[in-house]
């Protein structure tokens, strides 16, 4: 199966704002289903956050549910993101 993942972010420098949020669906060792979510400020670790899924159809739509829960709150998406950069970015 291959990972799906979802990255964004939201900056606001003038409310000294600087937040990332990573949505991914991937397999465990055990062949669970897995929809982790990383959030936290750009340019530390942040929290992680893990729940399975029965199938994949389910953990699509609840990666796709969420990413649009961000995105309404203003997060927008991060082309650039990937696992290792969150603690690494500038901005």
């Amino acid at each position: 199966m291959d990972t799906v993942s979802v990255s964004l972010r939201r900056v606001r420098p003038f409310r000294n704002e600087r937040r990332f949020y990573r949505l991914e669906v991937s397999l465990d060792l055990f062949g669970t289903l897995l929809l982790c979510r990383r959030w936290g400020r750009i340019g530390t670790d942040g929290q992680l956050r893990c729940d399975a899924y029965p199938d994949r159809a389910t953990a699509a739509a609840a990666l796709a549910r969420h990413a649009d829960r961000k995105r309404r709150r203003g997060y927008d998406d991060w082309a650039d993101a990937s696992q290792s950069s969150f603690a690494n970015a500038a901005v």
